[in-house]
């Protein structure tokens, strides 16, 4: 009788062992994936950033997160990707990697898009185009997308008109997000130019007789007369002077621009000739818009112009990058002689 009550007992037995088996087998399995979800921490000497597009998935996102933190575990960062469906839910930008984080933490960061902001530059250059190109290089946006956003009309719904788009942009350094949209990036440039643009900033335009894009417009060519930063706001004054007596600018970065080419560095007599609004020895006041993107130095050195009598100047004949300046234009004439005699020693032609 008693062999027949072990023989009994022995499925019994067997059935709870293999379960207990089960349960530890799971038990181990699951304290792995809990381990490596919320308790095992990556190690790193510094916070690094990942950056991620719209068409990476969970593997490339654990690709870019060894490449930055190689003794990474990434399995638990592939079982939450696995457990909550990751890839239907795509998240782009910057995002940090902070010495110990868990995967539950870089994770999280993603989906709830806590992105790291980029500091992204705009720089004062002579091309619209090419200042695009510097910006895209800084963002996940490309260079296509934006320029679409300086077409005339597209411009236009932000109050701009199209000789004046070198003036929509203040030469700055900003933040933003690494993926944000073209139009959210314009939408952030007019942002930026209300606020550069503030009371005061608007009053002293008003006080040289200036709307905020002729300051821009006048600025355009100060920075190109000159890279020197103390001449700057006598140079404005100067233009200023002549604005205010209905002298033509007789500017010759309009006539280069004009002519398209800004590096030329001799203007012939024929050059002053050019048929082109922006030619300033023909047409008085100012061109139609801004010759290039100013910089904030010149926008503020037209702004806070030196006051003076000067109505001439002309480059200095040593070739250092300054200049001559005159009162009257017997003293300009002179000038004007010892710098083109500069120029025939060295045989510059143009």
């Amino acid at each position: 009788m008693e062999k027949k009550r072990n023989n009994k007992k022995r499925p019994l037995i067997y059935a709870t062992l293999a379960t207990l088996a089960v349960v530890a087998f799971f038990a181990v399995v699951m304290g792995e994936k809990y381990y490596s979800v919320r308790i095992q921490t990556v190690q790193m000497d510094e916070t690094a950033y990942i950056y991620i597009t719209p068409q990476d998935n969970a593997a490339t996102v654990m690709e870019k997160i060894a490449a930055v933190a190689p003794d990474a575990n990434t399995k638990g960062f592939s079982t939450l990707a696995e457990h909550n469906n990751y890839d239907s839910r795509k998240r782009s930008g910057k995002y940090a990697i902070k010495n110990g984080d868990t995967m539950s933490d870089i994770y999280r960061r993603i989906v709830s898009r806590q992105q790291t902001p980029v500091r992204i530059t705009i720089p004062g250059t002579r091309d619209v185009k090419q200042a695009i190109g510097i910006i895209s290089k800084q963002l996940m946006v490309d260079s296509a997308s934006l320029v679409q956003y300086t077409h005339p009309v597209a411009i236009s719904c932000f109050g701009v008109k199209e000789t004046h788009i070198p003036a929509f942009f203040i030469p700055d350094t900003y933040e933003v997000y690494w993926d944000i949209s073209a139009q959210q990036l314009f939408e952030k440039i007019a942002e930026w130019n209300r606020k550069f643009w503030n009371d005061e900033r608007k009053a002293k335009a008003k006080a040289a007789g200036l709307t905020p894009e002729e300051v821009a417009t006048l600025a355009s060519i100060v920075d190109e007369e000159t890279a020197n930063s103390a001449e700057m706001p006598i140079i404005a004054g100067l233009y200023i002077n002549r604005l205010k007596r209905g002298m033509p600018l007789q500017a010759d970065p309009t006539v280069k621009f004009a002519l398209g080419d800004p590096t030329r560095r001799r203007i012939l007599m024929k050059d002053l000739e050019t048929d082109s609004p922006y030619n300033t020895y023909k047409h008085t006041g100012l061109p139609p818009g801004p010759i290039r993107i100013p910089s904030k130095q010149a926008i503020e050195s037209v702004l806070n112009y030196t006051k003076h009598n000067y109505l001439y100047m002309c480059a200095k004949e040593d070739f250092s990058g300054t200049h001559n300046f005159a009162t009257t234009l017997g003293q300009h004439n002179a000038n004007a002689k010892k710098y083109q005699q500069a120029l025939n020693k060295l045989k510059i032609k143009k």
